[in-house]
């Protein structure tokens, strides 16, 4: 049982019935039709693999115009429906014409039984092979879509997130390569997601790359891919992020870590839009739109001669500076809010509030590790929370005062700060902020002197 469907059509009665008679035996469904009148209720009521059709109908006339007709009817009432055309032996031109406007294959009258059925057994898994390639087709379009939904988003109504955005909304519909610079977890690759989220590009897939984390040897079979037994270990084809990317955007993360050796490799294919994958001799095409980041200074890189100035040209089409947390203002308690209710969420914890001296505590912090710091802040807040407010107690900074990136405090100020925000936390109760603090009750009374507090 080959499982198959097939709708037969032939204004010959005697004809109808052999076919059928035959099909039968391999198909799981043969109906017969006198009249192509027939044929568009037929394929409402029900799915068919193949129709087998004759190419003419009417008495005297073989022009086979009528076939042609009804061919072109079903391709486009079902188009993944494969059609065998019925042809008498002298008309072989009109059934190669036929094919061209969409028939599967033709068989001649008359017919031998076994030529028919290998012809139309091959029609079907043709027709299976197109059905489940317009499946994964469509798989792979949903998974790009999940992929591409990224769940974060752009929070903020502070000038400088503001600007950015604007920024954003006018290179997004271009191809123009992209520098995006900024402190560590200003929230740079969040940047470049929305620029891809924005661009023509977007049903199709957005690769990060860190390039920091790539060894310099595996450097070219990462992005470029390699062949089967180019080297050790390489036991099977392997396409690189460049193919990965291809039609859709690159995002190279930590890009002022790539090695001064490679960086010429990379601007080769930047410049030629080509790639050679490892092992091979053949140059391949890949349309990318290009994202970079970085929290290095690349022109003093470039100035130390660590950084090719020709690839920082390359790159720096649209410069994007996100700015650090510390100059968005109240962009902090929006951000707050925002992880708070994801973090609910994520933890199955009823509805929680932040009070206002908290949010007073947040907001005067200065955030050296900006909204990343500011994340796991809230995440670490919710996961330990008994009650449904957040307090300032529940909230201890591993730095504190006015500090900058530029400006850290000592260790003994941060170690004060620590044992300060412990003893708020616990009320006084020694034994409690040594075992939070990991350290002994004699060591901790040490340092309370030490500190005077």
């Amino acid at each position: 049982m080959q499982n198959g469907r097939i709708l037969v059509v032939d204004d010959n009665k005697n004809a109808l019935s052999a076919l059928k008679m035959l099909l039968q035996l391999d198909f799981e469904l043969v109906v017969a039709l006198a009249n192509p009148n027939l044929i568009p209720a037929a394929l409402e009521k029900e799915d068919y693999d193949i129709v087998l059709l004759d190419m003419n109908f009417s008495a005297g006339i073989n022009t086979g115009n009528e076939g042609l007709y009804w061919l072109g009817e079903i391709k486009r009432r079902s188009p993944t429906t494969e059609v065998v055309m019925i042809t008498a032996y002298g008309d072989v031109e009109l059934a190669v014409k036929a094919l061209k406007n969409g028939a599967a294959d033709f068989i001649l009258k008359p017919w031998e039984n076994e030529k028919l059925l290998a012809t139309l057994l091959a029609t079907l898994k043709l027709r299976r092979s197109i059905v489940q390639v317009e499946e994964l087709k469509q798989r792979e379009q949903t998974i790009k879509k999940e992929l591409n939904q990224e769940q974060r988003q752009m929070v903020g109504t502070s000038p400088g997130i503001i600007s950015m955005m604007q920024t954003i909304a006018k290179v997004a519909k271009t191809d123009a390569n992209v520098l995006i610079t900024g402190e560590n977890g200003t929230g740079k690759e969040l940047v470049a997601y929305e620029i891809h989220r924005r661009s023509e590009r977007n049903n199709e897939l957005l690769v990060s790359v860190d390039m920091g984390a790539i060894p310099e040897t595996l450097f070219e079979s990462e992005l470029f891919g390699h062949k089967k037994g180019a080297f050790t270990d390489a036991h099977e084809d392997r396409i690189g992020k460049f193919q990965l990317a291809h039609r859709g955007t690159l995002f190279l993360d930590e890009i002022g870590n790539l090695p001064h050796a490679l960086q010429s490799k990379l601007l080769t294919a930047l410049q030629s839009r080509t790639i050679i994958p490892v092992g091979s001799n053949q140059t391949v095409p890949v349309d990318i739109r290009l994202i970079c980041a970085t929290n290095c200074d690349l022109e003093q890189l470039v100035a130390q001669h660590r950084f090719r100035e020709d690839l920082l040209y390359r790159i720096n089409t649209i410069w994007i500076e996100v700015p650090p947390l510390r100059e968005r203002g109240g962009d902090i308690e929006s951000l707050a809010s925002y992880f708070l209710a994801c973090f609910e969420r994520k933890y199955r914890k009823p509805p929680l509030k932040i009070s206002p001296k908290a949010l007073h505590k947040l907001s005067e912090y200065p955030w050296p590790g900006n909204v990343r710091e500011l994340q796991h802040t809230i995440e670490k807040a919710v996961i330990l929370s008994d009650a449904g407010t957040l307090t300032p107690d529940d909230f201890v900074f591993k730095s504190a005062g006015k500090a900058t990136g530029t400006n850290l405090l000592t260790l003994d100020e941060m170690e004060k700060h620590m044992i300060e925000a412990a003893l708020d936390k616990h009320n006084g109760k020694h034994t409690a902020v040594a075992s939070q603090l990991g350290i002994s009750r004699q060591t901790l009374y040490n340092k309370i002197k030490k500190y005077d507090l």
